[in-house]
């Protein structure tokens, strides 16, 4: 086991303009390092550069420049030890629909090289929740059970490191938790490196223990999740008063909003100012509290301030 499941330096993509146009810089000397046994957001805009970082580890796209080690394995020196390391789940459902799943796992495990004593195609669908549509065609599954088979597509040869890759746009709230619990399942017994993107922030707060955010081709910030989250100061100071002031006080570097259940929110930096000052100015105010709480910054905050700043 490596310190690192992904080190990647100076990584460059440029794509040729076709047809007089310009050609495109995809990645723009990326520096990623990824902690084996982690899990991992790259999270970024549309168009930032995840997938073209996610297909250049998986050896669909060929880098411009830079280096890329998977488990250990640099990809030039070692190229099949290193895509024998990384399985990847992608965004498209993109499955034979003629196969059954059984059949699509076993062709899966061929490419691999997989010896059949070795492979593990029934408890791999019983993992995902699909043993019960084994030996049907994958055509007559619903598009979340060939999410499902994607899952399990990716883990034929029990790779160190998985890629989930929007894993979990369009489905519901079912499958998404089932998805969820077999990554952490996968993270915590077999000490799986995951690796996620997603547009959904809330689920990359909850699950990663480490983000970067790539933006225009560069990376902008790479962190723990805790750090990025207490390196915004922004806070929200939420009163309900005793009745409905009739104007809104104008309180000096604080932002002041009256909400549609009837609180008070009352935005600061904690590096300007104090919780401590913003009740004293509430209460200068004429304002009397009934209740109150304090709401913290997220990770859509953090996002949307490091991509526009960026």
């Amino acid at each position: 086991m490596t310190q690192n499941a992904i080190e990647i330096q100076g990584l460059t993509k440029t794509y040729t303009g076709q047809g007089g146009a310009p050609d495109k810089q995809a990645l723009k000397g990326v520096d990623l390092n990824i902690r084996a046994g982690s899990i991992f957001g790259l999270l970024g805009p549309n168009g930032a550069g995840k997938s073209t970082i996610i297909n250049i580890m998986a050896g669909l796209v060929r880098k411009s420049s830079g280096s890329v080690r998977i488990w250990g394995f640099d990809q030039d020196d070692s190229p099949r030890q290193s895509r024998a390391a990384i399985g990847v789940m992608p965004q498209e459902l993109n499955v034979d629909p003629f196969f059954s799943p059984r059949n699509a796992l076993e062709v899966q495990a061929g490419l691999y090289g997989v010896p059949k004593r070795q492979r593990q195609s029934d408890e791999i669908l019983r993992l995902v929740g699909l043993e019960d549509k084994a030996n049907a065609y994958a055509r007559t599954l619903s598009g979340g059970m060939r999410r499902r088979l994607l899952l399990a597509k990716a883990l034929v040869h029990s790779p160190q490191v998985l890629v989930l890759d929007e894993p979990t746009a369009g489905v519901d709230i079912e499958l998404r938790q089932m998805l969820w619990d077999n990554v952490r399942m996968l993270n915590r017994e077999r000490g799986t490196t995951i690796i996620l993107t997603t547009h959904y922030l809330e689920e990359a707060e909850e699950m990663c223990d480490e983000i970067a955010i790539i933006n225009h081709g560069e990376k902008i910030a790479q962190d723990s999740t805790a750090n990025l989250l207490g390196g915004l100061d922004a806070k929200t100071m939420v009163i309900v008063p005793e009745e409905m002031p009739r104007t809104l006080p104008e309180l000096p570097d604080i932002k002041t909003e009256l909400r549609d259940n009837g609180t008070l929110a009352l935005a600061y930096h904690t590096s300007v100012t104090s919780a401590e000052s913003v009740l004293g100015l509430v209460r200068d105010s004429g304002i009397r509290i009934k209740d109150i709480k304090t709401e913290q910054a997220d990770l859509e905050d953090v996002f949307l301030n490091l991509t526009r700043s960026a």
